[in-house]
Protein backbone atom coordinates (compact mmCIF):
# COMPACT_ATOMS: atom_id res chain seq x y z
CA UNK A 1 0.00 0.00 0.00
CA UNK A 2 1.31 3.01 -1.12
CA UNK A 3 0.82 6.54 1.22
CA UNK A 4 -1.67 8.49 0.39
CA UNK A 5 -0.79 11.24 -2.13
CA UNK A 6 -1.77 14.80 -3.28
CA UNK A 7 -3.64 15.48 0.01
CA UNK A 8 -2.01 17.69 2.75
CA UNK A 9 -0.48 21.30 3.02
CA UNK A 10 2.82 19.75 1.80
CA UNK A 11 1.40 17.50 -1.31
CA UNK A 12 3.77 17.95 -3.74
CA UNK A 13 7.19 17.71 -2.08
CA UNK A 14 9.32 14.72 -2.00
CA UNK A 15 11.91 13.71 0.34
CA UNK A 16 14.12 10.99 0.33
CA UNK A 17 14.99 9.87 3.58
CA UNK A 18 18.53 7.91 3.96
CA UNK A 19 17.39 5.21 6.73
CA UNK A 20 18.21 5.61 10.44
CA UNK A 21 16.99 5.36 13.86
CA UNK A 22 14.89 8.05 16.24
CA UNK A 23 14.64 11.48 15.56
CA UNK A 24 15.19 11.76 11.53
CA UNK A 25 12.22 9.43 11.11
CA UNK A 26 10.33 11.26 13.55
CA UNK A 27 10.70 14.38 11.30
CA UNK A 28 10.15 12.42 8.48
CA UNK A 29 7.33 11.34 10.35
CA UNK A 30 5.95 15.25 10.41
CA UNK A 31 6.23 15.57 6.24
CA UNK A 32 4.62 12.35 5.59
CA UNK A 33 1.83 13.29 8.12
CA UNK A 34 1.17 16.39 6.08
CA UNK A 35 1.39 15.14 2.74
CA UNK A 36 5.34 15.38 1.72
CA UNK A 37 6.06 11.51 -0.43
CA UNK A 38 8.76 10.34 1.91
CA UNK A 39 10.69 7.20 -0.01
CA UNK A 40 12.51 5.72 2.91
CA UNK A 41 16.00 3.78 2.17
CA UNK A 42 17.03 1.20 3.95
CA UNK A 43 19.75 -1.91 3.07
CA UNK A 44 18.39 -4.75 1.50
CA UNK A 45 19.36 -7.25 4.73
CA UNK A 46 16.12 -5.56 6.32
CA UNK A 47 14.12 -6.20 3.30
CA UNK A 48 10.77 -8.12 3.68
CA UNK A 49 10.56 -7.41 7.43
CA UNK A 50 7.60 -5.82 9.44
CA UNK A 51 8.62 -2.27 10.03
CA UNK A 52 10.38 -2.27 13.61
CA UNK A 53 9.28 1.40 14.51
CA UNK A 54 5.61 1.41 12.95
CA UNK A 55 4.26 4.83 13.78
CA UNK A 56 7.49 6.63 13.12
CA UNK A 57 7.65 5.41 9.70
CA UNK A 58 4.45 5.87 8.93
CA UNK A 59 2.86 7.47 5.59
CA UNK A 60 6.28 6.38 3.94
CA UNK A 61 7.25 4.61 0.76
CA UNK A 62 9.93 1.90 1.65
CA UNK A 63 13.17 0.92 -0.51
CA UNK A 64 16.32 -0.84 -0.11
CA UNK A 65 19.66 0.01 -1.50
CA UNK A 66 22.96 -0.88 -0.97
CA UNK A 67 24.72 1.82 -0.61
CA UNK A 68 28.27 0.00 -0.52
CA UNK A 69 27.79 -0.58 -4.27
CA UNK A 70 28.74 1.82 -7.18
CA UNK A 71 25.41 0.85 -8.55
CA UNK A 72 22.94 1.64 -5.44
CA UNK A 73 25.31 5.11 -5.06
CA UNK A 74 23.51 5.80 -8.80
CA UNK A 75 20.61 4.76 -7.85
CA UNK A 76 19.95 7.24 -4.83
CA UNK A 77 21.46 9.97 -6.57
CA UNK A 78 19.32 9.72 -9.75
CA UNK A 79 16.27 9.53 -6.72
CA UNK A 80 17.89 13.03 -5.56
CA UNK A 81 17.44 14.86 -8.99
CA UNK A 82 13.89 14.81 -8.95
CA UNK A 83 13.58 15.58 -4.72
CA UNK A 84 13.28 18.71 -2.99
CA UNK A 85 15.18 16.92 0.15
CA UNK A 86 17.34 14.15 0.60
CA UNK A 87 17.72 14.08 4.61
CA UNK A 88 20.34 11.45 6.73
CA UNK A 89 21.17 10.78 10.19
CA UNK A 90 24.87 9.06 9.76
CA UNK A 91 27.56 11.09 11.97
CA UNK A 92 29.52 13.56 10.09
CA UNK A 93 31.28 12.11 7.18
CA UNK A 94 29.38 9.13 6.16
CA UNK A 95 27.79 10.85 3.71
CA UNK A 96 30.68 12.36 1.74
CA UNK A 97 32.58 8.90 2.00
CA UNK A 98 29.55 6.86 0.56
CA UNK A 99 29.49 9.73 -2.09
CA UNK A 100 26.35 10.87 -0.95
CA UNK A 101 27.29 14.10 0.78
CA UNK A 102 25.77 17.59 0.24
CA UNK A 103 28.69 18.65 -2.56
CA UNK A 104 27.33 15.59 -4.82
CA UNK A 105 24.07 15.96 -4.86
CA UNK A 106 23.43 19.65 -5.10
CA UNK A 107 25.98 20.01 -8.19
CA UNK A 108 23.44 17.79 -9.51
CA UNK A 109 20.15 18.99 -8.25
CA UNK A 110 20.81 23.18 -7.34
CA UNK A 111 17.50 23.09 -5.86
CA UNK A 112 17.79 20.55 -3.43
CA UNK A 113 17.67 20.96 0.37
CA UNK A 114 19.94 18.56 2.36
CA UNK A 115 19.00 17.52 5.90
CA UNK A 116 21.68 16.55 8.38
CA UNK A 117 20.36 15.18 12.03
CA UNK A 118 22.84 14.66 14.29
CA UNK A 119 23.44 14.80 18.00
CA UNK A 120 26.23 17.36 18.48
CA UNK A 121 26.02 19.00 14.64
CA UNK A 122 28.76 18.35 11.69
CA UNK A 123 31.28 20.26 13.83
CA UNK A 124 32.77 21.51 17.06
CA UNK A 125 35.17 19.09 19.21
CA UNK A 126 32.47 16.55 19.70
CA UNK A 127 31.56 16.48 16.28
CA UNK A 128 32.73 12.88 16.02
CA UNK A 129 31.64 11.30 19.33
CA UNK A 130 28.93 9.18 20.00
CA UNK A 131 26.15 9.84 22.12
CA UNK A 132 22.28 9.93 23.16
CA UNK A 133 19.68 12.15 23.56
CA UNK A 134 20.60 12.59 27.30
CA UNK A 135 24.53 13.57 26.97
CA UNK A 136 23.28 16.40 24.60
CA UNK A 137 20.88 17.88 27.16
CA UNK A 138 23.32 17.20 29.30
CA UNK A 139 25.67 19.47 27.73
CA UNK A 140 22.95 22.33 26.63
CA UNK A 141 21.44 22.60 29.93
CA UNK A 142 18.05 21.38 29.36
CA UNK A 143 18.57 18.11 32.06
CA UNK A 144 19.85 20.23 34.74
CA UNK A 145 17.18 22.11 35.30
CA UNK A 146 14.25 18.92 35.11
CA UNK A 147 13.88 17.31 38.27
CA UNK A 148 14.34 17.22 42.36
CA UNK A 149 16.70 18.94 43.94
CA UNK A 150 19.03 16.22 44.46
CA UNK A 151 19.53 15.01 41.01
CA UNK A 152 18.05 15.73 37.67
CA UNK A 153 15.31 13.23 35.92
CA UNK A 154 15.14 12.27 32.83
CA UNK A 155 12.29 13.34 30.87
CA UNK A 156 12.18 10.69 27.98
CA UNK A 157 14.07 11.26 25.40
CA UNK A 158 11.12 14.33 23.89
CA UNK A 159 14.10 17.11 24.77
CA UNK A 160 16.83 16.45 22.61
CA UNK A 161 15.88 13.54 20.30
CA UNK A 162 12.16 14.68 19.15
CA UNK A 163 11.29 18.37 20.26
CA UNK A 164 15.25 19.53 19.65
CA UNK A 165 16.06 17.72 16.85
CA UNK A 166 13.62 15.81 14.77
CA UNK A 167 10.71 18.33 14.54
CA UNK A 168 13.77 20.92 14.86
CA UNK A 169 14.78 19.27 11.29
CA UNK A 170 11.06 19.31 9.64
CA UNK A 171 11.32 22.92 10.57
CA UNK A 172 14.48 23.65 9.27
CA UNK A 173 13.70 21.63 6.14
CA UNK A 174 10.39 23.90 5.35
CA UNK A 175 12.30 26.89 5.87
CA UNK A 176 15.42 25.70 3.30
CA UNK A 177 11.93 24.24 1.14
CA UNK A 178 10.32 28.16 1.00
CA UNK A 179 13.96 29.47 0.27
CA UNK A 180 14.90 26.99 -2.50
CA UNK A 181 11.01 27.99 -4.42
CA UNK A 182 12.13 32.05 -3.83
CA UNK A 183 15.56 31.74 -4.62
CA UNK A 184 16.47 28.40 -6.64
CA UNK A 185 19.16 27.65 -4.66
CA UNK A 186 19.21 24.52 -2.42
CA UNK A 187 21.39 24.50 1.13
CA UNK A 188 22.96 22.17 4.03
CA UNK A 189 20.39 22.35 7.03
CA UNK A 190 22.48 21.00 9.83
CA UNK A 191 19.99 20.25 12.78
CA UNK A 192 21.92 19.27 16.11
CA UNK A 193 20.19 18.12 18.95
CA UNK A 194 22.55 20.23 21.04
CA UNK A 195 21.17 23.34 19.70
CA UNK A 196 17.85 22.21 19.41
CA UNK A 197 17.75 21.62 23.02
CA UNK A 198 19.66 24.95 23.58
CA UNK A 199 16.55 26.48 21.67
CA UNK A 200 13.74 25.15 23.68
CA UNK A 201 15.60 26.66 26.94
CA UNK A 202 14.81 30.05 25.32
CA UNK A 203 12.28 31.37 28.06
CA UNK A 204 14.61 30.08 30.80
CA UNK A 205 17.62 31.90 29.37
CA UNK A 206 15.74 35.11 29.18
CA UNK A 207 14.69 34.54 33.08
CA UNK A 208 17.56 34.29 33.84
CA UNK A 209 18.97 37.16 32.32
CA UNK A 210 16.44 39.45 33.81
CA UNK A 211 17.08 37.98 37.53
CA UNK A 212 13.73 35.91 37.80
CA UNK A 213 15.44 32.76 37.55
CA UNK A 214 17.54 30.57 39.71
CA UNK A 215 20.19 28.16 38.26
CA UNK A 216 19.24 25.78 40.56
CA UNK A 217 16.29 23.10 40.18
CA UNK A 218 12.94 22.57 41.75
CA UNK A 219 13.44 26.31 43.54
CA UNK A 220 11.44 28.33 40.37
CA UNK A 221 7.61 29.15 39.27
CA UNK A 222 7.38 26.54 36.52
CA UNK A 223 10.31 23.70 37.50
CA UNK A 224 8.18 22.09 40.43
CA UNK A 225 9.53 24.73 43.13
CA UNK A 226 6.56 26.42 43.33
CA UNK A 227 3.16 24.79 45.62
CA UNK A 228 0.95 25.77 43.17
CA UNK A 229 3.01 24.41 39.82
CA UNK A 230 3.60 20.64 40.29
CA UNK A 231 2.02 17.02 40.54
CA UNK A 232 0.27 15.84 43.90
CA UNK A 233 -0.03 11.84 44.90
CA UNK A 234 -3.86 11.05 45.70
CA UNK A 235 -5.03 8.46 48.16
CA UNK A 236 -5.44 5.70 45.10
CA UNK A 237 -1.28 6.62 44.41
CA UNK A 238 -2.06 8.55 41.35
CA UNK A 239 -1.73 12.01 40.55
CA UNK A 240 -3.16 15.48 39.60
CA UNK A 241 -1.38 18.23 37.61
CA UNK A 242 -2.01 21.10 39.51
CA UNK A 243 -1.06 24.96 37.67
CA UNK A 244 -2.67 27.66 38.67
CA UNK A 245 -0.28 30.34 37.44
CA UNK A 246 -2.45 33.26 36.94
CA UNK A 247 -3.82 34.99 40.28
CA UNK A 248 -7.99 34.19 38.85
CA UNK A 249 -6.86 30.50 38.55
CA UNK A 250 -4.94 30.03 41.86
CA UNK A 251 -8.02 31.91 43.84
CA UNK A 252 -10.22 29.01 42.10
CA UNK A 253 -7.96 26.29 43.22
CA UNK A 254 -8.09 27.60 46.62
CA UNK A 255 -11.90 27.92 46.59
CA UNK A 256 -12.18 24.51 45.80
CA UNK A 257 -10.03 22.89 48.24
CA UNK A 258 -11.23 25.35 51.00
CA UNK A 259 -8.44 26.68 51.50
CA UNK A 260 -9.70 30.64 50.62
CA UNK A 261 -9.26 32.00 54.21
CA UNK A 262 -5.90 30.06 54.98
CA UNK A 263 -3.17 32.50 55.64
CA UNK A 264 -0.49 30.53 54.26
CA UNK A 265 -1.97 30.54 51.22
CA UNK A 266 -2.54 34.59 50.81
CA UNK A 267 0.32 35.45 49.08
CA UNK A 268 0.95 33.03 46.04
CA UNK A 269 4.47 34.07 45.62
CA UNK A 270 5.52 34.46 49.43
CA UNK A 271 8.63 32.24 48.55
CA UNK A 272 9.03 32.00 52.43
CA UNK A 273 6.03 30.04 52.40
CA UNK A 274 6.43 28.13 49.80
CA UNK A 275 7.50 25.23 51.40
CA UNK A 276 4.25 25.12 54.01
CA UNK A 277 2.19 25.70 51.40
CA UNK A 278 3.42 22.25 49.43
CA UNK A 279 3.35 20.63 52.45
CA UNK A 280 -0.42 21.54 52.94
CA UNK A 281 -1.39 20.64 49.26
CA UNK A 282 0.63 17.21 49.91
CA UNK A 283 -1.59 16.32 52.85
CA UNK A 284 -4.98 17.64 51.21
CA UNK A 285 -4.75 15.89 47.91
CA UNK A 286 -3.62 12.39 49.58
CA UNK A 287 -7.43 12.54 51.11
CA UNK A 288 -8.66 11.48 48.03
CA UNK A 289 -8.49 9.43 44.53
CA UNK A 290 -7.85 11.09 41.81
CA UNK A 291 -11.20 10.71 39.96
CA UNK A 292 -12.59 12.37 42.99
CA UNK A 293 -10.13 15.46 42.72
CA UNK A 294 -10.62 14.91 38.57
CA UNK A 295 -14.94 15.44 39.33
CA UNK A 296 -13.90 18.51 42.39
CA UNK A 297 -12.32 19.97 39.69
CA UNK A 298 -14.05 19.38 36.69
CA UNK A 299 -15.37 23.00 34.95
CA UNK A 300 -14.20 24.92 37.92
CA UNK A 301 -11.01 26.89 35.69
CA UNK A 302 -8.46 26.13 38.33
CA UNK A 303 -5.80 24.71 36.06
CA UNK A 304 -6.40 21.13 38.22
CA UNK A 305 -6.30 17.66 36.39
CA UNK A 306 -5.85 14.90 36.44
CA UNK A 307 -2.30 13.02 35.23
CA UNK A 308 -3.19 10.33 32.83
CA UNK A 309 -1.32 6.73 31.61
CA UNK A 310 -0.14 6.28 27.73
CA UNK A 311 -2.94 3.98 28.00
CA UNK A 312 -5.20 6.02 29.51
CA UNK A 313 -5.24 9.34 27.58
CA UNK A 314 -6.91 8.51 24.16
CA UNK A 315 -9.89 7.43 26.49
CA UNK A 316 -10.36 10.89 27.95
CA UNK A 317 -13.30 12.96 26.52
CA UNK A 318 -11.41 15.99 25.44
CA UNK A 319 -9.16 13.71 23.22
CA UNK A 320 -11.96 11.55 21.83
CA UNK A 321 -13.57 14.42 20.92
CA UNK A 322 -10.39 16.05 19.11
CA UNK A 323 -9.30 12.75 17.54
CA UNK A 324 -5.88 13.45 19.30
CA UNK A 325 -5.26 9.71 19.02
CA UNK A 326 -5.99 7.41 16.26
CA UNK A 327 -6.43 3.30 15.88
CA UNK A 328 -3.17 2.16 15.14
CA UNK A 329 -2.59 -0.34 12.56
CA UNK A 330 -0.93 -2.50 14.69
CA UNK A 331 -3.10 -2.41 17.90
CA UNK A 332 -3.40 0.27 20.87
CA UNK A 333 -3.35 3.68 19.73
CA UNK A 334 -1.04 6.19 18.34
CA UNK A 335 -0.96 10.67 18.13
CA UNK A 336 -3.15 11.40 14.90
CA UNK A 337 -1.54 13.99 13.06
CA UNK A 338 -1.13 17.38 14.14
CA UNK A 339 -1.30 20.46 13.86
CA UNK A 340 -4.67 20.82 11.85
CA UNK A 341 -5.21 22.56 8.58
CA UNK A 342 -8.42 23.86 7.75
CA UNK A 343 -7.59 24.46 3.90
CA UNK A 344 -5.56 21.38 3.01
CA UNK A 345 -5.90 18.86 6.12
CA UNK A 346 -3.56 15.83 6.12
CA UNK A 347 -4.37 12.72 4.13
CA UNK A 348 -5.49 9.86 6.04
CA UNK A 349 -2.44 7.81 7.64
CA UNK A 350 -0.93 4.93 5.79
CA UNK A 351 0.91 2.36 8.05
CA UNK A 352 4.00 1.89 8.10
CA UNK A 353 5.18 -0.29 5.03
CA UNK A 354 6.67 -4.10 5.01
CA UNK A 355 10.72 -3.03 4.31
CA UNK A 356 11.01 -2.65 0.88
CA UNK A 357 7.94 -3.35 -0.37
CA UNK A 358 7.77 -0.27 -2.39
CA UNK A 359 11.17 -0.87 -4.36
CA UNK A 360 9.87 -2.31 -7.76
CA UNK A 361 7.48 0.80 -7.72
CA UNK A 362 9.64 3.44 -7.11
CA UNK A 363 13.15 2.12 -9.02
CA UNK A 364 12.27 2.51 -12.81
CA UNK A 365 15.55 1.51 -14.03
CA UNK A 366 15.84 -1.03 -17.09
CA UNK A 367 18.03 -3.07 -15.59
CA UNK A 368 16.54 -3.51 -12.23
CA UNK A 369 16.17 -7.29 -12.44
CA UNK A 370 20.42 -7.41 -12.75
CA UNK A 371 20.30 -5.21 -9.89
CA UNK A 372 18.26 -7.48 -7.84
CA UNK A 373 20.26 -10.46 -9.19
CA UNK A 374 23.60 -9.22 -7.70
CA UNK A 375 21.68 -7.83 -4.02
CA UNK A 376 21.86 -3.96 -5.00
CA UNK A 377 18.34 -3.61 -3.98
CA UNK A 378 15.47 -6.41 -3.14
Amino acid sequence: MSAPQGQGPLAGVRVIELGGIGPGPFGGMLLADLGAEVIRIDRPVEAGRPNAMPVLHRNRRSITVDLKSPEGIELVRTLTDTADVVYEGFRPGVAERLGLGPDDLLARNPRLVYGRMTGWGQDGPLASEPGHDINYIALSGALHAIGTPETPVVPLNLIGDFGGGGMLLAFGILAAVISARTTGRGQVVDAAMTDGSATLLAMMYGFLASGTWTDERACNMLDGGAPYYGVYRTADGQHMAVGPVEPQFYANMLRVLGLTDDPDFAGQNDRTKWPVMKHKLTDLFATRTREEWAKEFEGQQACVTPVLSLLEAPQHPHNVARGTYRAGAHGGFEPAPSPRFSGTPAPEVAPAPVVGIHTDEVLTADHITDLRNQGIVK
